[in-house]
């Protein structure tokens, strides 16, 4: 079992930019405004920013953050909140750049899952595993637990019936989660012809004899940062549990893709599930057992020793306590004591007051509006930034950190070598190639190093590398 993980999420971002009430730029096009200051730059607009993660445009011209490789839960918690920074200041210089082309318009930049037409975009969740942990074990474990986590950290969203849609079969109304109607297989290679829970493309982007990357497509992106580390924490911990070979509850669904939707729609965690074994649970009970479960792995949870990195257990308690809140909550259907932690809450809690106050019904187009608002990233306009403001929505990282974490690399992990590399490029005038596991200086007199090791803060060749670049490794 690691007593380190190396984690990273990856977000990719909706785009639209409005021009007046009646017109709006494609996303396409704004996406081309948004980075045109990278590609000037960079010549590319795929690239690995400063702090060591990337930034690029994906398919479907969605602005997309992979955090450089993080290996403790709230470190990781800042350089996730460091990518809507980031993003938040290109959106800024766009606007800007729009209007003094006399294009104006505002650029929003969304940190949601679906748009208004039934695309879906992912976050997505990346854990190092081991190589000598089968996956088809792992994933048997892990899917039960995936598929009934949208209770403790979904998103939250309207929805709404659309013929064709994985929801024609549903009413309106209010689901936890936002990626749960647009997955297709539990585990699969693929990602976009038809997502799965788990994506098994071997990628492991280290040492391919020692490592695997877990790469979890189901996830919600999430604007609460308390949400976000209960969705990682509870994962983290889970997985440490399955490697240590703690006894986990059987309950593997029958069917995962069928009893995902249906959960999205029960707010109370009640709907009973077929299991494989015969039996049937709910996503409460099933999300009870790995609670107990967890509770009591943190007992005796080896802790990092002094000097050490990873997750120590002050981080993690705040998690499981955070779980058990939540699912009291579901339990009591009184989500009180979490409503100003968790995402799908902190929503629901605010369309219900807008919809109370102008008696509207689930399907009025201004509760949507609503909805989305809330993914805003921009910190003046977007609503879960207001209610932050207002102390309706809780935060858990230092901004000092996020704003340290949007310039300068995780010091304790391979990222740490791949930020010195890229300041040192940055001043230099040699052409340079990156990636996750490679730096080289190309055209004559250049080298390169490989970086298979993604604890290792530094590497063999690296002091070389930034000598050819013209800065002093000492």
């Amino acid at each position: 079992m690691f007593t380190r993980r190396i984690m990273g999420l990856e977000t990719e971002f909706g785009i639209t930019s409005v021009l007046d009430s009646h017109r709006r730029l494609g996303p396409d096009e704004v996406a081309r405004h948004l980075f045109a200051p990278v590609v000037e730059k960079y010549r590319s607009s795929n690239v690995y920013w400063p702090n060591a993660s990337r930034v690029y445009l994906d398919v479907g011209a969605h602005p997309e953050f992979a955090t450089a490789e993080c290996d403790s839960l709230h470190q990781l918690v800042a350089y996730d909140r460091a990518g809507e920074q980031i993003f938040h200041e290109l959106a800024s210089r766009c606007e800007a750049s729009l209007n003094e082309r006399g294009i104006g318009g505002k650029v929003y930049l969304l940190k949601n899952n679906t748009d208004s037409v039934g695309n879906s975009y992912g976050c997505h969740e990346n854990y190092l595993v081991g190589r000598d942990m089968p996956l088809k074990s792992l994933s048997a474990q892990l899917l039960p637990f995936l598929v009934t986590r949208q209770l403790i950290c979904g998103a939250g969203k309207i929805s709404v019936p659309t013929a064709g849609a994985p929801n024609e079969n549903f009413g309106p109304g209010y689901c936890l989660s936002q990626r749960a109607d647009h997955v297709w297989e539990g585990v699969s290679s693929a990602t976009t012809r038809s997502r799965p829970i788990i994506n098994t493309r071997d990628e492991p982007h280290a040492d391919s004899s020692r490592f695997r990357r877990l790469h979890i497509i189901v996830g919600d992106s999430n604007m609460s940062e308390t949400t976000t580390a209960l969705k990682v924490g509870s994962t983290l911990l889970v997985l440490e549990m399955i490697e240590a070979g703690v006894a986990l509850p059987d309950c593997e669904l029958s069917n995962e893709i069928r009893s995902i939707r249906e959960i999205a729609r029960d707010l109370t965690g009640t709907t009973p599930l077929a299991l494989r074994n015969g039996d049937t649970a709910t996503p409460l009970g099933i999300q009870r057992a790995f609670h107990a479960a967890a509770t009591q792995w943190l007992d005796d949870r080896p802790e990092p020793a002094d000097g050490d990195t990873g997750t120590p257990r002050d981080q993690l308690l705040p998690v499981v306590d955070l779980w058990g809140r939540v699912l009291d909550g579901a339990e009591s259907g009184d989500f009180s004591a979490v409503d100003t932690e968790i995402d799908w809450v902190i929503k629901k809690k605010l369309i219900d007051r807008v919809a109370e106050r102008g008696t509207l019904d689930i399907t009025d187009p201004r509760l949507a509006q609503v909805d989305l608002t809330y993914h805003d990233i921009n910190p003046d306009r977007g609503l879960f930034h207001m209610l932050a403001r207002r102390g309706q929505a809780a935060t858990l990282v230092d901004p000092a950190e996020i704003d340290t974490a949007a310039q300068t690399a995780p010091p304790t992990t391979r990222a740490a070598a791949r930020g010195r590399f890229l300041t040192a490029a940055e001043a230099s005038s040699r052409q340079t190639t990156v990636d996750w596991t490679r730096l080289k200086v190309n055209g004559d007199g250049g080298a390169e190093i490989v970086l298979p090791d993604p604890f290792a803060p530094s590497a063999d060749g690296l002091d070389q590398l930034l000598e050819i670049l013209g800065e002093d490794p000492r």
